[in-house]
Order: structure tokens, then C-alpha cells, then sequence
């Protein structure tokens, strides 16, 4: 139960704007293989697009957070992602798991009043998807 408890833990935080890693967090439960490899996908991909969600909301209420010393994400950051979202749209989110720019495009689609319920679509299947390809090359398939 415990490592259940953890890997949803890290894949909470490395979708929101802290600096967690949660794909060797599975990698070591798979190499285990004492836990089912489908409810280690279910529990992390449940936990990276709840964090993801929380980005989403932070976005809505951004600014009140963006002057805090502790608001991760540098003004570079901010617009970077906010080019992407507003040259592509809501298919930016598609990339909601790449490192560096798809937390800050869960941010800007809160911040651009994204509809929640499309939000909540795109980012599962990203993320779904994100995990599947990661215990996809734990299998050798890729």
C-alpha cells in the first residue's frame, strides 16, 4: 500500500511546478514486480493529472500567486508556454508531459480560462500516455 501511496505522491508533485521525478519512482515498482503493473499506471497517471488539475486552477489564480518568492515558474517560462498554447491551442496540452514546458502549459490553460472538462480529457490521455510508454520501454516493446 505504501508503494502506492508514494508513486501517487510523486506523480502529484512532478505535475505540479515542484521539481519531483515520478517515472523512476515506477520504474523501481515495476523492476519489483511484486505490485500489478496495470493499478501502478492507474495510481500514477491518477496522481500526475490531479497535480496537473492543480496547476490548472493555480492559472485561474494566478495572479495572486505570480509575485511569490515561492512561484517556480520564471517569467521566461510563462511565456514560452503561453506562445505554445496560443499558437496550437488546446492541443498544446497534448504535451502536458514533457520536462520543462508542459506544467507551465497546464498553467497558462488556467490562466487562459480553458475549458475544464476538455482540460481534464487532453491532459488524461497525455498522461496515460506518458506511463504506458514508460512501462512500454521497461518491457522492451520501444
Amino acid at each position: 500500500m505504501w508503494a502506492y501511496f508514494l508513486l501517487f505522491v510523486s506523480a502529484f508533485g512532478a505535475a505540479t511546478l515542484l521539481p519531483l521525478q515520478s517515472e523512476a519512482v515506477l520504474l523501481a515498482l515495476l523492476a519489483e514486480g511484486s505490485k500489478s503493473a496495470f493499478w501502478l499506471i492507474v495510481v500514477a497517471s491518477l496522481g500526475n493529472v490531479l497535480g496537473s488539475c492543480v496547476n490548472w486552477y493555480l492559472g485561474l489564480k494566478i495572479e495572486q500567486y505570480k509575485n511569490k518568492k515561492w512561484f517556480p515558474i520564471s517569467e521566461s517560462k510563462m511565456f514560452q508556454a503561453q506562445n505554445i498554447y496560443q499558437k496550437y491551442g488546446f492541443w498544446s496540452l497534448l504535451l502536458s508531459w514533457v520536462p520543462i514546458i508542459g506544467d507551465p502549459i497546464t498553467l497558462i490553460a488556467g490562466l487562459l480560462k480553458e475549458n475544464f472538462v476538455r482540460f481534464l480529457f487532453i491532459v488524461t490521455i497525455a498522461k496515460v500516455g506518458r506511463y504506458l510508454c514508460v512501462y512500454w520501454i521497461f518491457l522492451g516493446i520501444f
